[in-house]
């Protein structure tokens, strides 16, 4: 009896001991995680400020993707917000409490099943010299349940800082992915209307192409703006020389205005086109797919028989700014081949 008795005593002294040692660990908590993705600040802090693009890159959707998925009224932005339902995830919902536009997204987390509790979500988007870094924090409260449970499964940061590892692994993934996507659509015969242009021209290797338009097209358009110049279109190339067996290429800049200009610069010249027929493709993607583009018109042209026009413009327009639409999935370019 007495040795009943002693170990009761002994039972009591350990529950004790451990409802003392779970009561005094901290009443909150807090973590987070972080991933330099080189891609847009803006297409970043777009993919995670709406909601219904989530099931692509949540860690705890990808462990049970039939769950039952409900969104509000609105998804992205201050009072977007989602919430899930199954067997594995329990139930619970996520809403954005506040947006520093392309800096910041706060957000309250509430589970209702397997157990009750609050969290805050923050999420910021910071420029380094390799990417954005895209940093994933959570904190809250604990209380004496909570403390109980992570007193014998282990913290909270040690059960979740893996998924939010692996949530900022995919959304570097389908980024990645969507920054790639291109399209190549061959329009067929236009009448491109021609017209003057201010532009500079010059002639190197085609290795050194990309470098000398980023070095040349800013003159021009710097020009065009500083003099208060109308433009009449979206800035172009014309490829007056393409010699790939000698590694070179002669091109033009250029700028189209509404009128003739007097250039005050001898860099910068006036030109006119005149219309003519020509073969259209538009390009929507990344410029580094060009290649595959002026390739697929060149075929075109005689497959259909159509024949080139030896002496007529060639010409590569950029009808969408890089910098207005960060995300190269989105580019425009058009490209025009004279034909007879």
């Amino acid at each position: 009896m007495k040795t009943l008795k002693y170990i009761l005593f002994l039972l009591l002294i350990v529950v004790i001991g451990l409802a003392i040692y779970i009561a005094v660990q901290p009443n909150e908590f807090s973590f987070s995680r972080s991933r330099v993705i080189k891609a847009p600040k803006s297409l970043l802090f777009d993919k995670v400020n709406d909601f219904k693009n989530w099931p692509n890159f949540s860690p705890w959707i990808e462990k049970e993707p039939n769950a039952d998925l409900t969104y509000g009224e609105k998804t992205s932005g201050v009072d977007g917000n989602y919430s899930w339902n199954g067997e594995i995830l329990g139930e619970g919902k996520m809403t954005t409490v506040a947006v520093e536009n392309h800096k910041s997204i706060s957000q309250q987390i509430v589970f209702i099943k397997p157990f009750e509790s609050e969290s805050d979500i923050n999420w910021t988007f910071e420029d380094t010299d390799d990417g954005i870094n895209v940093t994933w924090a959570m904190k809250g409260k604990q209380d004496f349940m909570t403390k109980m449970y992570t007193t014998f499964a282990g913290s909270i940061e040690e059960n979740t800082s893996p998924d939010f590892d692996r949530g900022l692994f995919k959304l570097d993934s389908i980024v990645q992915v969507d920054m790639k996507k291109y399209s190549i659509e061959v329009d067929g015969v236009t009448e491109h209307g021609g017209g003057f242009y201010i532009y500079n021209t010059t002639s190197c290797k085609i290795s050194d192409l990309a470098q000398k338009m980023q070095e040349m097209l800013p003159k021009v358009g710097n020009y065009a703006m500083n003099n208060n110049l109308q433009m009449a279109g979206p800035p172009f190339v014309n490829y007056h020389k393409w010699d790939e067996a000698n590694n070179a290429v002669m091109f033009s800049c250029c700028v189209p205005t509404t009128e003739k200009v007097v250039s005050n610069n001898p860099d910068i010249l006036t030109g006119q086109l005149k219309p003519f027929k020509a073969i259209k493709t538009t390009l929507k993607g990344n410029y580094n797919n060009l290649k595959e583009a002026w390739d697929t018109t060149m075929k075109f042209i005689p497959k259909n028989g159509f024949e080139f026009e030896e002496k007529g413009p060639t010409i590569e327009s950029y009808p969408t700014d890089p910098m207005s639409i960060p995300n190269p999935a989105n580019w425009i370019t058009e490209i025009y081949i004279a034909v007879k």
